[in-house]
């Protein structure tokens, strides 16, 4: 049983190191896959609290629908960029690792080792 909760991606080879790492340690997180299972708005505020980021800090700007929706876009509210990732997760940077309050970006995946306690 494990406290941890990965926000994964297996075709993202950093979601999959971070996986790994955590597994490495002997934790065995509860794996979300988020491009497949239904994300909330509120799950997604809950997380940014958690990641302690605005919604920009999370887009992906390499992705086809950021520039097709013009994300770039300054004007744009932190609802609206909200629900557009919760409509485009690929647009959601990865791996999200969670535990309790906090949480954290496994981009290098050696960042989830602050999680550790």
């Amino acid at each position: 049983m494990s406290n941890f909760i990965i926000y994964h991606n297996p075709r993202c080879s950093k979601s999959r190191q971070t996986l790994a790492l955590l597994v490495k340690k002997g934790y065995e997180p509860k794996i979300f896959l988020y491009l497949e299972e239904k994300l909330s708005p509120n799950m997604l505020e809950e997380v940014l609290l958690k990641l302690n980021i605005e919604p920009r800090d999370l887009l992906r700007k390499g992705e086809e629908e950021y520039k097709k929706k013009n994300l770039s876009n300054n004007a744009l509210s932190n609802k609206e960029l909200i629900n557009c990732m919760v409509k485009y997760p690929r647009l959601i940077e990865r791996p999200i690792v969670i535990k309790g309050s906090k949480a954290i970006l496994g981009r290098p995946p050696e960042n989830v080792l602050n999680l550790i306690d």
